[in-house]
Order: structure tokens, then sequence, then C-alpha cells
């Protein structure tokens, strides 16, 4: 059979050593060659602090019942909201669902100051119980912004809205404030 003279079709102790030395001298001589800006410490931001990172979701138990399915973040966005200096996340999550257009909830989570702590919801902004699916949701300047879907009444399948708002949620006086663009601008049929 041609080929079987070829010494790598017939690989003994010796080549493996071989292959084995090359491999670590290779892995060795990466682990000596650096960025030039690394460093063993994290950046500081302006004001000389190490900055937070943002809460992680898929460390947090959201108040969300979904029986036998899983719950799903589908999206999320981190920021400061407060101006404290330190990043929140606001996430979207949802009951997993294979068809359909199940209710979202949306919650602020927070990092306590105990880094080794659970992030925390601080504020609900969209419980699921107000049958809303959430399409965008952006944070910019410390607002949070997103379009919402929903239904203009109950002969409306759950499968298919028909109502869209674009909403709107600041902090202002030690909360979250909602509001949104007028009926007549935000509100169309789907």
């Amino acid at each position: 059979m041609a080929g079987q003279d070829l010494l790598h079709t017939q690989p003994r102790p010796m080549h493996w050593l071989a292959t084995a030395t090359a491999i670590s001298a290779v892995v060795a001589a990466a682990s000596f060659i650096q960025p030039p800006d690394a460093t063993a410490t994290s950046a500081r931001d302006a004001t000389g602090r190490h900055p937070a990172t943002a809460p992680d979701p898929g460390k947090v138990t959201f108040p969300v019942d979904c029986g036998p399915n899983r719950l799903d973040v589908v999206k999320k966005a981190s920021g400061d909201l407060d101006g404290d200096g330190t990043a929140e996340t606001v996430a979207v999550v949802r009951c997993h669902s294979g068809m359909g257009s199940p209710p979202s909830g949306v919650y602020v989570l927070a990092q306590p100051s105990e880094r080794r702590a659970a992030p925390r919801i601080v504020a609900t902004l969209l419980a699921p119980a107000q049958q809303r699916s959430v399409q965008t949701l952006t944070i910019k300047d410390g607002a949070i912004s997103g379009a919402v879907l929903g239904y203009s009444t109950r002969d409306v399948p759950r499968c298919c809205p028909d109502v869209r708002k674009s909403l709107k949620w600041q902090w202002k006086g030690g909360k979250f404030v909602q509001s949104e663009l007028p009926a007549s601008v935000s509100t169309r049929r789907v």
C-alpha cells in the first residue's frame, strides 16, 4: 500500500516526545511576550478609583415564575444611571418560549459594595404582569430607553402584539421615573 514507508504514518514514542517538546517550547516562549501596556492592576478612571464592573445578570435570581421553562436574559445594557460613578445594569428577562411573545420584565441591577456579593435588583421598570414585550433597550446619558410591544385589547392573540410604545426611564428624586412619547407619536399598530 502506498505511503506506508513514510515516517509520519508510523509514529514512534520518539516522535511524540519531539512534538511535545516543540509545543512546550512555543508555550513557554509565548508566556514571555506581553503587550507593552500590560500591567498587573486594572486601569483607573478619571477620579483615580478602579472602575467597578457592571453587575452580571447571570448571577441574579429574578422574581419571575417560568414554571418548567428556563428564564432567559434577552437584552442587557450598562451605565451609570444614578450619577454615583458606578455602573448599573438593566436586564430584560422573559420565560423561554419556542413561539409567541412572552411578556418581559425589565430590572435595574446594582453591585453591592461587598464585591463578592451577588448583584441585587434595585428597581423593577416593567413587570411581566404588565404583558409587554421589550423590542429594544439602550442607555444614553443616564437615561434608559426602550420600545415595548403590547396589546390593544384582550381579544388580540398573545402571539401578535398590535401596539408599540417608546418608553424612557430616568433617575429623578431618588427613583426611576417613566415617561413616554405622546400616543400620537409612539403608539402604532404593528
